[in-house]
């Protein structure tokens, strides 16, 4: 009983009626303003051109989804994880000198939808989506950056996206995992099942808290395929 329902995203033909339909399909969640404020970064820019004199250059831009909060211009923002400095990893912080959401300049912004912050860190830390991945909030309310978690994990009975029906097999120790964790992708290997709780070891750390949700997939022939999803403990 599926909708379907004719589009065209370039001429914005039906988008009102597709959103509409959605909403009724979908609960929106429910977001929370008062919370400390938590983006999931998505993308990073340096947004000087080639050639820039020293006096010219901008501060980089970061842009993805506020989930909880709200930020303002002046705020003093985190972003966790950052770049190693002597094989330590640091913690990224800047004043937000600029908003954006919906293409227009603002001065505050609050959850939902997708917005861009103008900082003031250096432009080569963020260029080339060399941050997408990465958490930024309030300072000193972000949480904590983790090379290794223990998960409650919830397989799924069939293997998502292959032509033929495979069901999913327990996961088994040493065995790799790809990890998405909200807007962090990363390979997790297992280093101990009991139950349904799975301990693994990242390749690239996560900045995530107890309850959070990530996904799981496992490698499927030529090709990384969705199996279930964890809770973090």
């Amino acid at each position: 009983d599926a909708l379907i329902i004719p589009v065209s995203a370039q001429q914005g033909a039906n988008m009102d009626i597709l959103i509409e339909n959605m909403l009724k399909q979908i609960q929106p969640p429910e977001r929370n303003v008062d919370d400390t404020a938590l983006m999931h970064v998505a993308r990073s820019f340096d947004i000087n051109k080639p050639g820039s004199g020293a006096d010219k250059i901008k501060g980089g831009v970061i842009g993805g989804t506020l989930v909880q909060g709200t930020f303002k211009l002046g705020d003093t923002i985190e972003i966790r994880p950052g770049p190693t400095n002597n094989g330590k990893r640091v913690t990224l912080k800047s004043e937000i000198i600029g908003l954006e959401a919906n293409g227009k300049q603002v001065e505050e912004i609050g959850p939902g939808g997708l917005v861009g912050i103008a900082t003031k860190l250096d432009p080569s830390l963020t260029k080339s989506d060399s941050l997408s991945g990465t958490v930024a909030g309030e300072e000193g309310t972000l949480p904590e950056v983790l090379d290794a978690f223990t998960m409650e994990a919830n397989l799924l009975d069939r293997v998502v996206g292959t032509k033929e029906e495979r069901d999913v097999a327990p996961i088994k120790i040493k065995e790799p995992l790809m990890i998405n964790c909200g807007t962090t992708t990363t390979i997790g290997v297992v280093t101990s099942t009991k139950k349904n709780n799975v301990d693994v070891t990242l390749k690239l750390p996560v900045c995530a808290s107890p309850g959070d949700r990530v996904a799981l997939s496992r490698r499927v022939g030529a090709r990384w395929r969705l199996i279930g999803y964890g809770i973090i403990k």
